[in-house]
């Protein structure tokens, strides 16, 4: 059977190959062949245990990732583009006779799979150690799919209420909650700020996904220099220069390149406050 590009897919006794399963999932099948494979599906209790099984491996392998893997890697765009090229690039040259069996192709997956994992871990480990001994410079940023941040509803007349706004104190169980996501639960507590992302004086929300532990020193964008980006947006948004939903998407976003664009300066000016 070939599929709506005259690509013939691997299969033995009538059932789906695996490709086509995990395609389906991802919504990659072309209309045609979606209909086909959710029609087999209704009547072939063999293939509908084996999407099973894949949806419950992703499921394992997507918790591991959340849990272990992901506070401890860095941003790694590009080793995992050249990754990503590269498998289909094999994946491309291998003759479709070596994926002859379920067995045989669910092997390959597996492999490549676990391939691509030792590529990302040995390349960001070149230049990022684990979390719970990297340098501070590595929180300087917070990691996005832990700390995106949240903001409350305000208007900008409430959010300019407030003459003199400060952080609010964060509570020790919910620091303790950010340390651990990050891999520093045995950090020295000290040498952190719990930060909010989107300060609450331009509307940030007392939320764990608003907070991560930025360091005080051992890297030129800290805690302290954060500070008068917060100010200097607040003061834009209250002065009518700035709308709010603009100033929290661009601290959210990459505060120090925010920092740079707003105070006009590539060096850092660190914060009386």
């Amino acid at each position: 059977m070939r599929n709506s590009n005259g690509d013939a897919w691997q299969r033995q006794d009538s059932h789906l190959a695996d490709r086509e399963l995990l395609m389906g999932m991802d919504g990659e099948l072309a209309p045609r062949d979606s209909n086909r494979v959710a029609a087999h599906l209704t009547g072939c209790w063999t293939c509908r245990a084996r999407k099973l099984e894949l949806e419950r491996a992703i499921a394992q392998f997507v918790r591991l990732h959340h849990g272990s893997l992901a506070p401890q890697m860095a941003p790694a765009d590009g080793p995992r583009s050249w990754l990503k090229a590269h498998l289909a690039q094999l994946a491309q040259s291998r003759p479709p006779s070596r994926w002859s069996s379920p067995f045989a192709r669910t092997a390959g997956w597996i492999a490549a799979t676990m391939a691509g994992l030792a590529l990302i871990w040995i390349g960001t480990a070149q230049w990022t150690p684990s979390p719970r001994h990297a340098p501070a410079l590595a929180l300087a940023i917070p990691n996005p799919s832990l700390t995106p941040g949240a903001a409350v509803l305000l208007s900008r007349t409430d959010v300019c209420r407030e003459v003199q706004p400060k952080n609010k104190e964060v509570p020790v169980a919910l620091r303790r909650r950010v340390f651990e996501e990050y891999g520093l639960a045995h950090a020295e507590p000290r040498a952190y700020e719990v930060d909010y992302l989107i300060t609450p004086a331009l509307g940030g929300a007392d939320d764990i996904h608003n907070l991560w532990p930025q360091p005080y020193s051992n890297t030129t964008w800290n805690a302290k220099v954060k500070d008068a980006l917060e100010d200097r947006l607040r003061n834009l948004v209250c002065e009518g220069k700035l709308d709010l939903s603009t100033a929290q998407r661009e601290i959210a976003g990459n505060w120090i390149d925010a920092y740079k664009r707003y105070l006009r300066t590539d060096q850092p000016i660190v914060s009386d406050r």
